[in-house]
């Protein structure tokens, strides 16, 4: 459930999806709510007073059209409009809805929402194949030098995806792999920080794969960490100085005019493997929510010898302006 208390929260669901039976992903799903705190006042008298505000953002990059598609919604919390349970996983925002049922250790989360402007609709159960991922110490992961610029922090990776996507009114039975985040602070970002690079890869060997870095304005690595787990293992968490990214091919937005890496060498404890946007034009404008321009994409794990082994999102913010949350 959400934590009111904590100034930021976001649950994000990012995967691929193929035809039943197929294993070549047709397209990349993005599925986020995010929860902010305001500074008004919890004894203000006004019912319309915008203590937590709602909002989502929902992509589909569709591979063989090399096109991405998004929308985004905002609202107060309350009047049936806006939710976010305490309870548990059930987070809503005008129409759009993503929750949880059964045991927690076999999951099964609902992500159901239709955007008439973008000219999609998903309709996906999302079940847990694995426990939970406790990312850091038990769950509270460093995002800077100083103690409190952290966050409770946990995922769900290699979550088995089945049910409809509907594009332009046709409707597509999908199945797939996805992996969730769930992360909740007071305080994440360093002055110094502009933005981050993250990645949350479901390898083919069952496997899950977790990378970051906080980047001051000049490019260099403020922070950085990650995790590791093998199928039935422990999780590996990585130090600060155990996460190397470096860039390799770059795209420019025609957009915005931000100049993203799309392909990067990411060195971790579990190797060095390279990291592929399967399409370079993932950049979303939330302007209209969240305020931030920013890249999040379907993209491929490379061995050294050039062979997928997994497939995941990448995620780049800070690129187009200095990321604000």
């Amino acid at each position: 459930g959400s934590h009111p208390d904590a100034r930021t929260e976001w649950w994000y669901a990012t995967g691929w999806l193929a035809a039943p039976g197929e294993t070549e992903p047709r397209f990349g799903f993005q599925v986020t709510f995010f929860r902010s705190r305001t500074d008004v006042a919890r004894d203000h008298p006004s019912r319309f007073a915008a203590r937590q505000l709602i909002f989502a953002h929902a992509a589909l990059t569709d591979l063989g059209a090399r096109r991405l598609r998004h929308d985004q919604r905002i609202a107060r919390a309350g009047f049936e409009v806006a939710q976010a349970a305490e309870d548990d996983t059930r987070v809503a925002l005008r129409g759009w809805r993503f929750e949880r049922g059964g045991p927690l250790e076999a999951s099964v989360y609902r992500a159901r929402l239709a955007s008439d402007s973008a000219g999609f609709a998903f309709d996906f159960e999302l079940a847990a194949t694995q426990p939970l991922l406790l990312q850091g110490e038990a769950g509270f992961s460093r995002k800077g030098p100083r103690p409190e610029q952290a966050s409770h922090y946990y995922s769900q990776p290699q979550l088995a995806v089945r049910g409809t996507l509907t594009r332009d009114g046709k409707a597509l039975p999908v199945q797939g792999r996805a992996w969730l985040d769930h992360e909740w602070s007071e305080e994440i970002l360093d002055a110094q920080a502009t933005g981050w690079d993250w990645i949350g890869i479901n390898l083919a060997d069952g496997s899950a794969l977790t990378a970051f870095r906080l980047r001051r304005a000049d490019g260099s690595a403020l922070w950085a960490g990650g995790s590791l787990r093998r199928p039935g293992g422990a999780v590996r968490a990585f130090a600060p100085d155990e996460v190397v990214f470096e860039p390799l091919d770059r795209w420019t937005s025609p957009v915005s005019n931000a100049t993203y890496p799309v392909a990067w060498r990411v060195s971790t404890p579990a190797g060095v493997h390279q990291v592929r946007a399967l399409l370079a034009d993932q950049e979303l404008d939330s302007r209209g929510s969240t305020g931030a321009i920013y890249w999040e994409g379907l993209s491929e794990l490379l061995d050294d010898s050039g062979r997928r082994i997994g497939l995941g999102y990448l995620e780049m913010t800070g690129y187009a302006a200095r990321l604000r949350l």
